[in-house]
């Protein structure tokens, strides 16, 4: 699907919306509104598979294309974490590895926390499997994330 636009439908698994902002096929926002956006369309396959995966299905969100306008180093940790299997879950000196960035170098952690934080895509990068990291989704919204996901 190549449409362009804000996508949003209510979640019952999370009691709240959930928005994507899709360009040119690529999903470059997932966000918990409050409430559903008047000028969002509701029908969308990725938005579909994001639902299905908040429901506990078993889906594959790295086949959702993703847009990441962040640092290289940060794209880079994003990236690793595409990898880490539905049900796992890492920390985040693993995901300094994954990503490779230097694990003797003071600012690596701190490179991936600060991707965590700033995720535009939780959910789609699942930064709800890092254990001992931030989440860029609402702390319900991540906690619900590990519940489907038995973590």
């Amino acid at each position: 699907m190549d449409i362009s636009g804000i996508y949003a439908r209510e979640s019952a698994t999370l009691g709240r919306p959930v928005q994507i902002g899709v360009v040119s096929g690529k999903v470059i926002s997932v966000s918990f509104p409050d409430a559903l956006p008047a000028d969002a369309e509701s029908e969308h396959e990725h938005l579909d598979t994001i639902l299905d995966a908040i429901d506990g299905a078993d889906v594959n969100l790295t086949e959702i294309p993703i847009g990441l306008t962040i640092p290289t180093d940060q794209r880079s940790v994003l990236e690793a974490l595409r990898n880490v299997p539905r049900g796992d879950s890492i920390d985040t000196s693993l995901l300094v590895r994954m990503a490779g960035l230097d694990p003797d170098a003071d600012d690596s952690e701190r490179v991936v926390r600060e991707a965590l934080a700033s995720n535009p895509v939780p959910i789609v990068v699942p930064d709800h499997r890092v254990r001992d990291g931030p989440s860029a989704a609402p702390d319900e919204v991540a906690a619900a994330l590990r519940q489907a996901e038995g973590l």
